[in-house]
């Protein structure tokens, strides 16, 4: 079986194009079930040339990233790429990870560094310096020499390259694809077989990079396959967010398009569409030594990028698609329109079968001449026909139908909180917890706190906009935040130091600047909520008073995995919205499942701003006994007209 992506690419007719999609695993077990559904819904209907797994930094994904791998290589048969990154875990991490890549049949390493090389903060306890793999691994290219190493030609290697320079925060000025060039050589020489780019969304930057390498005097990238990396724009907040951390350009023109729309989270997944199938067809057009292929991003989220390979006439033909019987398909709920110059294709099935598609639902087995038109329990609701026709699956991807709906209930993700069942759930990148700056820049931000008041400042000067990120935030207090402000500030002044929250909102219309978001015809709804570190010396009588309020639903947790709640199967939709034509939609549901999964990231997160200090230097210290110290707390009060009832409780 071909499994290599260069030999699966060269075995391209001449002249075509491919394109492949990156998945993370998903932090909760339900997520993880759910995005087993969404890839094979893909899979058959999208037909990727290959599938790549996301990897955490420091291999705090290993686990849960080699199960995803096993699951597209061998439950789904899809070729497979596995992300690895080699800093700050132990040796036998990596070998373990590279043994059991090819136990599973996994030709294809994606190798990376990971975050700069830091043991003495990442080593553990009773850890050998020689387990340490920052010994042999300072850069990728150690990497990809040991792999050739070890298992000769066995992998197909591939490279991560950055068409606008890599963003090394405390080296801003060599941001420059000119000072990487180098040691992307010296990569490619070491064995590379193929180049994967950060995202970006200014083609000239690519154009530009893929012309310098191409005449690069080395000759050693004159034919290797060079894909850029693209990420649909699943929404606003989202794009600015990823652009920023990613150090990606956004030109102004896209802005433009984006800012006309930002008020209506629809809009901008259709503008989005015509953005990225825009940059693939300007891509398509340009002379290219081999086959064209090009990598999305897809966010473990479907609808975007489905609709991007089928505008851009990416997806395979098939011989087996039945798609003669396929029709043109005008639904009015299938609002995204395709870029200037490309022609609507979306067909679907006229019909699955000629006989009816209504079926009685029954508990046994029954001996009639009428089975076929009965389905079991577990059956309901499942098209009686194949569903891995592509005009079918696309219709999914528009959200028709019981499977539709399956297909798009998370579209909307805005924020952490988000709904532990879907495998968007809590992530924008799979990569783990972090601080996601450097450690100069995190110095700076946070500088040398060595005592409690230190850390309340540092809560307090992000509230008051004075400081632009904390640990568990990198990004300033959003217009929303803003306007409970005053009462956020007094809970910091208690020494309860708030990481999330949200005000009352009730009825607003979705085009709010401030509180809106999804289609333009509808009202958003917001039960308050707050979350926060409160010492443990507060908390037990915290939670008696939170005990005996009927309007207050709790959730805590603390570094040892203790956990506390007012009801453990409570599923609290602390966000909702309800527009014209659609079932209600709840973006953001607070449980137990995604208050544990974020518990233990919040608590990492501890560790990790921890590791930016000398191990025994007095911030370290105070940062170490926070870290076993307090509760994180979340306190959801369930009056939503008169929301203000939440601040006062808890400053009594």
């Amino acid at each position: 079986m071909m499994e290599k992506v260069t030999d699966k690419i060269n075995a391209l007719p001449e002249g075509a194009n491919y394109f492949s999609l990156e998945f993370f695993p998903p932090k909760t077990s339900p997520g993880f079930a759910n995005l087993q559904g969404r890839l094979e819904r893909m899979s058959q209907a999208l037909r990727p040339l290959f599938v790549t797994v996301t990897w955490g930094a420091g291999g705090s994904t290993a686990t849960k990233s080699l199960e995803l791998a096993e699951i597209c290589q061998r439950q789904l048969g899809l070729t497979t790429c596995l992300h690895l990154t080699c800093t700050n875990m132990s040796r036998s991490l990596v070998d373990e990870a590279l043994e059991q890549a090819k136990v599973l049949g996994i030709r294809n390493i994606l190798a990376l560094r990971g975050d700069a090389p830091r043991s003495n903060e990442y080593r553990e306890e009773g850890q050998s310096p020689e387990e340490d793999s920052n010994k042999d691994f300072t850069w990728a290219i150690d990497l990809v020499k040991y792999i050739r190493k070890q298992y000769g030609d066995y992998f197909c290697i591939g490279v991560a390259a950055y068409p606008e320079g890599h963003s090394d925060e405390s080296h801003p000025e060599h941001q420059d694809p000119l000072f990487d060039l180098p040691y992307l050589v010296e990569k490619t020489k070491a064995g590379a077989d193929f180049i994967m780019t950060q995202l970006f969304f200014d083609v000239g930057a690519f154009d530009r990079f893929e012309e310098m390498l191409r005449g690069h005097e080395s000759g050693v990238f004159k034919t290797i396959p060079i894909i850029p990396g693209l990420m649909p724009i699943q929404s606003y907040n989202i794009l600015r967010r990823t652009t920023k951390l990613s150090h990606a350009t956004l030109p102004t023109d896209i802005l433009t398009r984006l800012d006309a729309v930002k008020g209506d989270d629809e809009l901008v997944k259709q503008v989005g569409v015509q953005i990225v199938s825009e940059m693939v067809e300007h891509i398509k057009k340009r002379p290219s030594v081999g086959r064209r292929g090009f990598h999305f991003y897809a966010l473990n989220l479907e609808k975007a990028v489905s609709h991007i390979v089928e505008d851009c006439h990416l997806i395979p033909p098939t011989l087996t698609e039945d798609d003669d019987d396929a029709i043109d398909l005008n639904a009015p709920d299938i609002t995204i329109s395709p870029p200037n110059g490309i022609a609507a294709r979306r067909r679907r099935l006229s019909s699955m079968n000629s006989s009816p598609h209504n079926r009685v639902i029954i508990s046994r087995p029954s001996k009639s001449s009428n089975a076929s038109f009965e389905a079991s329990e577990s059956e309901a609701g499942i098209p009686r026909g194949p569903i891995n026709t592509r005009a079918n699956t696309l219709a999914i991807s528009e959200g028709e139908g019981s499977l539709g709906r399956e297909a798009t209930w998370d579209d909307f993700p805005n924020g952490r909180w988000g709904d532990a069942r879907s495998p968007a759930f809590g992530e924008i990148d799979g990569y783990g917890p972090t601080l996601h700056v450097s450690t100069p820049q995190a110095l700076k931000l946070w500088g040398h706190p060595v005592e409690k008041d230190d850390i309340s400042r540092i809560f307090r000067k992000h509230i008051e906009g004075d400081l632009e990120a904390i640990p568990w935030s990198e990004q300033g207090l959003s217009p929303e935040t803003s306007t409970i402000a005053t009462q956020l500030l007094a809970l910091n002044g208690k020494g309860w130091w708030t990481v999330a929250s949200q005000p009352a909102v009730n009825g607003v219309p979705s085009t709010d600047p401030i509180f809106g978001w999804g289609p333009k015809n509808g009202f958003v709804f917001q039960k308050p909520f707050v979350e926060l570190f409160v010492p443990s010396s507060d908390w037990k009588a915290l939670q008696a008073r939170l005990e005996e309020h009927e309007q207050i639903t709790y959730f805590a947790g603390n570094a040892r995995g203790d956990f506390e709640a007012s009801s453990e199967d409570g599923v609290n939709p602390v966000t909702w919205g309800t527009f014209a034509g659609k079932e209600i939609i709840t973006p953001t549901i607070i449980e137990e499942v995604s208050f544990k999964s974020w518990q233990e990231e919040a608590y990492s997160i501890w560790r990790e701003w921890q590791r930016i200090y000398p191990p025994r230097s007095a911030t370290a210290k105070l940062l170490g006994e926070m870290r076993e110290d307090v509760w994180l707390v979340n306190v959801i009060w369930g009056d939503f007209v008169e929301g203000k009832g939440l601040w006062d409780f808890l400053m009594e």
